[in-house]
């Protein structure tokens, strides 16, 4: 049994509560107004059949009978009431979903997503509690039917959800299409998606979808146009397109044009980064073709730097450059001149993305190693600095002033000017490197001097190969070549040009004492390159020729003679047969040849190399077939293996004879290439090469074995040594290939 305390508390309670319900009211009146008051309420917010008519109330009464029971402090119990009587009909909206999202799966259709949508919606009015019974009521709905909603809805409504919210991005921006479902023209849409919680749950999806409409927009119209910004005219879409869609789900209850751009400028600002990325990520991957069609594609470039500004995306742009290169440019199938003007184009269009020069610096570094591998590098620099400009083959534009050539000075920190490298500059990166195209050519290599050396035989060359006596041309290449490199290493150039000048009127006042065929051109042996080393004694008239001109040259200058360098030149000859006379401009060697055939009209190839001089077979068994060729000479096999020629004196008329220029040893002509007149500086080097090996030989022969440095050390002692160690270990690698030495720990030692 209960205390009397106790039994007098709970009495105290029930009373109070009695009260509290009956509201001081004499009897149970107040008890029944209290009943029908939850009556009322409990029939409002009941939840009806989806198409039920609505009930009617009298606002006034429903009103009423929520203000009885939030007097008597029971609307805690009617909202639970309320949650309990929604999870009985719950089944409902769960069977509608089932329903359509089977539907879905099967077809694929977001329609069906979008119909589920304002089905939902539908069933979210049929349920609400008016707005008038106050946000308690109002909110504890609102979070009882969502998470009902959400814990029903299935992982492929989200992928059915994103199809639908690309198609409304698409309405926006394409306008109405037939693949454009029915239910994203409803203007009660994206309503509903505020409505039903759809906007805030799935928020990281909608801005997915316009990152994946922007990334499809950029790539199918700016993919591979250079030739025009893009940049602005996307921003433009955006405005246009994509901002007022944007509207619908991040500037939500805006009541003002400037309340909506307020609340889109956070998420504006991430997706104009997002176009910049996209842009950025699409030139990083076009750049090396971008940098192949510069100047045309200075736009494009134009808009990477400005993205590049918005997006952090350098280390990818010089990793992409650098893989690109190493792939489609620094390998053996790629040509010298090829690989030069891209790195040109590289140099330009990577100093209008950034002009202090870091990510030209971290790009180029493999192209100028690679470049100063390669044996033809200076000889395609220097042939595009001295290039004739109408040939459109230089490297360097001739619109520029012409500069000298500049060199990396030391950082003077007390110039006012002066400014620090950028942050992401390596330890190596100077920020006043050469500025201009030629000086950074020139800078691949540690010194100039190779070249000037280049400089001189490419002169040479061109040089001997005028034949009207023009100069004018070289001479403003020399003009201009002194401008970059300084008069004084050019000076042996001037003297080669003024020996052409002086050759020529020489020539003049020999031809006015004593008229001859032979026009030679004099040089100064001491001043120009070496010249290839075949040396042939010309025959019969020719060399009568020769020497009456030596002798009228000795006469005008009595303190020189000259040295023929008679395998050089051309010569014109008018060969007078039996029933033809044949004319032709040929090499000396083909003249000397010829020649001998008027002594006698069968010649075996011994013989006639055994008059004419040292020469190799193939350069004599050449000359001899291009007078085959010509139908002079035929080729005799008498079974034995000496090679047998005969003057025909009379042109051949059997149906069997060798048609003119189809010989039959004509595949040996094409295997032998002319060699210029001078020698390359690879080829100098090469010559100067042999005399050092005496050197070599004679320090392994009395020394032993010795390491490389040691080698260099005593080679420094020999007179007009200057290679580097790197240039005598490729030697001696070479060396050792031939079988001469042999190399075991860094020890160097002769076979013996």
């Amino acid at each position: 049994m209960a205390s009397k305390a106790l039994s007098d508390q709970v009495a105290a309670k029930w009373q109070d509560s009695f009260n509290r319900l009956n509201r001081g009211a004499p009897g149970i009146s107040g008890l029944m107004g209290f009943s029908r008051a939850w009556a009322i309420a409990a029939d409002v917010l009941h939840p009806r059949e989806l198409g039920a008519p609505p009930k009617d109330f009298n606002t006034n009464e429903v009103r009423s009978a929520f203000d009885v029971l939030m007097q008597c402090r029971m609307l805690p119990m009617l909202l639970e009431s309320f949650v309990e009587d929604m999870r009985r009909h719950q089944h409902l909206i769960t069977n509608d979903v089932v329903r359509y999202m089977a539907e879905y799966e099967a077809s694929g259709d977001p329609d069906v997503i979008g119909r589920l949508v304002l089905l939902l919606a539908d069933w979210y009015f049929a349920w609400a509690p008016g707005g008038e019974l106050g946000h308690t009521i109002s909110s504890a709905y609102i979070v009882h039917f969502q998470t009902h909603l959400f814990s029903v809805l299935p992982a492929a409504f989200a992928s059915g959800f994103k199809k639908l919210l690309a198609a409304t991005l698409t309405f926006f921006t394409e306008g109405a299409t037939p693949s454009i479902p029915v239910s994203v023209q409803d203007s009660k849409l994206w309503p509903s998606f505020e409505l039903l919680g759809l906007a805030d749950r799935y928020e990281s999806l909608i801005a997915s979808v316009c990152y994946e409409h922007i990334e499809a927009h950029v790539l199918e119209t700016s993919a591979g146009k250079w030739d025009e910004p893009v940049l602005v005219r996307l921003r433009e879409w955006m405005a246009d397109k994509v901002v007022p869609w944007m509207l619908l789900p991040y500037a939500r209850g805006a009541k003002t044009t400037e309340e909506a751009r307020t609340m889109l400028q956070g998420v504006g600002s991430r997706f104009d980064f997002h176009v910049c990325k996209t842009l950025c990520d699409l030139r990083t991957k076009e750049m090396f073709d971008i940098v192949i069609d510069y100047p045309d594609s200075t736009p494009a470039l134009h808009d990477l730097k400005e993205c590049l500004q918005r997006v952090d995306q350098r280390s990818q742009l010089v990793q992409a450059l650098r893989k690109a290169n190493k792939r489609r440019l620094l390998h053996p199938g790629a040509d010298t001149k090829d690989i030069l003007t891209q790195y040109v184009s590289l140099i330009r269009c990577l100093r209008a993305i950034d002009p202090p020069g870091v990510l030209l610096f971290k790009v180029a570094d493999p192209i100028r190693r690679y470049l100063r591998d390669r044996p033809d590098t200076i000889r395609c620099i220097v042939a595009s600095l001295v290039v004739d400009s109408e040939s459109g083959d230089s490297l360097v534009d001739d619109d520029g002033p012409i500069q000298p050539l500049q060199s990396p000075q030391v950082d003077d920190y007390t110039d006012p000017n002066w400014e620090p490298e950028p942050v992401d500059a390596g330890p190596d990166f100077r920020a006043n490197k050469p500025s201009d195209v030629v000086s950074t050519l020139v800078s691949i290599y540690d010194s100039k001097d190779l070249f000037v050396k280049e400089l001189q035989v490419l002169l040479a060359q061109r040089l001997l190969a005028v034949t009207d006596g023009n100069y004018e041309k070289e001479r403003r290449n020399l003009e201009i070549l002194k401008v970059r490199f300084g008069e004084a290493p050019l000076q042996v150039c001037e003297v080669m040009l003024k020996d052409m000048t002086d050759s020529r009127r020489i020539d003049q006042h020999v031809q006015s004492q004593s008229s001859s065929v032979m026009h030679p051109t004099i040089i100064s042996r001491h001043f120009w390159p070496q010249f290839q080393a075949t040396k042939i004694l010309m025959p019969g008239q020719l060399h009568a020729i020769q020497e009456s001109y030596a002798r009228e040259f000795t006469t005008f200058k009595p303190d020189k003679r000259l040295r023929w360098l008679s395998h050089l030149g051309s010569i014109r000859l008018d060969i007078q047969l039996q029933d033809r006379t044949v004319s032709a401009d040929v090499p000396p060697l083909e003249a000397a040849f010829i020649e001998l055939f008027s002594e006698q009209e069968v010649w075996t190839v011994n013989d006639l190399i055994e008059r004419v001089g040292p020469i190799e077979r193939p350069a004599a068994l050449k000359a001899l077939l291009a007078w085959v060729d010509r139908g002079v000479l035929r080729e005799e096999n008498d079974g034995t293996d000496m090679q047998r020629f005969r003057l025909l004196e009379s042109a051949p008329t059997d149906a069997g004879a060798v048609p003119v220029g189809m010989t039959t040893a004509g595949s040996r002509v094409a295997l032998t290439e002319e060699q210029p007149a001078v020698l390359t500086v690879q080829q100098q080097q090469a010559e100067q090469m042999k005399v050092y090996w005496k050197f070599i030989e004679g320090m392994l022969t009395n020394l032993g074995g010795l390491p490389l440095d040691r080698i260099q050390t005593m080679l420094k002692f020999a007179p007009g040594y200057d290679r580097t160690p790197d240039q005598l270990g490729a030697f001696m690698d070479a060396a050792r290939r031939e079988g001469l030495v042999n190399v075991k720990d860094g020890i160097w030692r002769l076979n013996r």
